[in-house]
């Protein structure tokens, strides 16, 4: 009796002493609360008021995990991860009793089955595409789908290393983003495409010019394989990379040129480059230095805007021309970027692509200067759709983040990364196991190009760059849909029909 008694007596002192810890905090978060000026609701509603910003940020999560539909949330939805999943742990990526996707809505591609598709013995392979006929050293890309820039940096050091690997185990090229050559990108063995971002990162005096000696010394490895001048990209057209100082650590530093710990932004534009002569100088300049293919990224915001280029390309000989043409849609991604350039700057992919090509094939361009499509293609009918519009090659950043790991948690640019793709917190990076990793990047990259040949057989052609405009129809809004090559004819038609 005793005992039960001075357990109840135990329980009631820590009841009472909870109790008035809580009531404390309770007072003390009132007079905070009462006291500050920043907030309204808690001035109004002292205590009380902090739930809905805890709210506020506990309900991204719960529309993730509870109450968005699988093809609701943005920017990818749970469908499209939950493929690139199934592929980068090769489980089977059928599915049973029909399509959850709304065919419905305006601008889905829909693509367009052969009454006769060709047999096995009748597929052809996808032959290695030359890039750079007029340089030194020619590139001969074997894969239609490779790995979009993304900078050491930006992501971790084992996020490289296993893009890397998995990039040499599946035939395809990296490409560096604008952060830099680091030893990280090599330890594959894989094909290198080098982002020359408007900072120079790597390739940088110390006022931030073009250094061709360390152009000669970067092209030297025999990994790296083209340049890329990077204009713009699509989540932030017109303004420069943004790493947070915290996110720079001494190596990272020491491979971009820079000082650790302090924000890194670069500049908005090429200071070289004022209008297109000067554009087609500077990438004959680099190609001349390296020896290499040498093409420029950008965002699409008029087409009528690029005739001028390719009007001087024909005025001084296609030699001059940039050997490649990255575009990224306005609805790319990045690590940080302003809102107002994420939503609002720059056409989308599914309108910049094909004015594009029509612009390159219009001036008969098209087997001199190739067309790269970025911008949130991760599943196999992104890409597909791409190479019916007439992109030769396609990239992606994002989808191979979502092989590596990523859970869209949206925490890029805090260096709070929880799966350790965009951290460089020791911990957070431990999540991140390269041996495993790497093969999925691989396989991911090796789904997306089986799949992509599936729907290039059941449309009728034996691989994928056989497939043309007409090959896809496109969503009206009246619910109907339309051939591609309706709206927007392709001017390389007549040569290819």
């Amino acid at each position: 009796m005793t005992y039960a008694f001075d357990v109840l007596a135990i329980l009631a002192i820590v009841f009472a002493l909870v109790v008035g810890a809580l009531l404390l905090a309770a007072l003390l978060f009132y007079i905070i609360d009462k006291t500050q000026t920043g907030d309204a609701i808690r001035r109004n509603y002292p205590v009380i008021g902090r739930f809905r910003g805890l709210f506020t940020t506990l309900g991204e999560f719960f529309r993730q995990y509870f109450f968005a539909m699988d093809r609701e949330e943005m920017p990818f939805n749970r469908a499209q991860r939950d493929w690139v999943a199934h592929a980068s742990t090769e489980k089977g990526n059928t599915i049973a009793f029909g399509s959850t996707r709304n065919l419905n809505v305006p601008g889905t591609p829909i693509f367009v089955p052969a009454a006769f598709p060709p047999l096995e013995d009748q597929f052809a392979k996808t032959e290695p595409m030359e890039i750079g006929p007029y340089a030194a050293i020619p590139y001969k890309a074997g894969s239609i789908f490779n790995i979009s820039g993304m900078s050491f940096g930006a992501i971790s050091r084992p996020a490289v290393e296993a893009l890397s690997r998995g990039a040499a185990e599946a035939g395809i090229w990296l490409n560096t983003g604008e952060g830099g050559l680091s030893p990280y990108h090599l330890l594959g063995g894989c094909d290198i495409v080098y982002q020359i971002g408007t900072a120079k990162y790597g390739v940088r005096t110390k006022d931030g010019a073009l250094s061709d000696e360390k152009l000669r010394e970067v092209s030297k490895n025999p990994q790296v394989k083209m340049f890329e001048l990077k204009l713009a990209q699509g989540a932030k057209p017109g303004k420069g990379g943004i790493l947070p100082g915290k996110k720079i650590t001494p190596e990272i530093a020491e491979i971009r040129g820079i000082h650790a710990g302090e924000d890194s932004i670069s500049p908005n534009r090429h200071r070289e480059v004022n209008d297109f002569g000067e554009l087609l100088d500077f990438i004959g300049h680099i190609r001349e230095v390296t020896g290499r293919p040498v093409g420029f990224k950008t965002v699409v915001g008029s087409s009528e805007a690029w005739d001028s280029l390719f009007e001087l390309i024909i005025e001084r000989g296609i030699e001059s021309a940039p050997d490649f043409i990255t575009i990224d849609g306005g609805e790319g991604g990045t690590g940080a970027a302003p809102m107002p350039l994420m939503d609002l700057v720059g056409m989308p992919i599914r309108e910049a692509l094909p004015r594009m090509v029509d612009i390159r094939d219009r001036y008969g361009l098209k087997e001199r200067i190739r067309v790269i499509a970025a911008g949130k293609l991760v599943n196999p009918g992104d890409v597909a759709w791409a190479i019916c519009a007439g992109a030769d090659f396609v990239t992606s950043a994002r989808g191979f983040m979502f092989s590596l790991g990523c859970i869209q948690a949206l925490k890029c640019n805090k260096n709070t990364c929880p799966t350790g793709i965009t951290t460089h917190d020791k911990h957070l990076q431990a999540g991140l196991v390269v041996e495993d990793k790497y093969k999925k990047v691989a396989n991911y990259a090796k789904q997306i190009i089986k799949e992509v040949e599936t729907i290039a057989h059941s449309v009728g052609v034996g691989e994928p760059r056989l497939m043309r405009r007409r090959h896809v129809r496109i969503v009206q809004p009246d619910g109907t849909s339309v051939a591609m090559n309706k709206f927007r004819p392709s001017h390389d038609a007549a040569q290819h029909p």
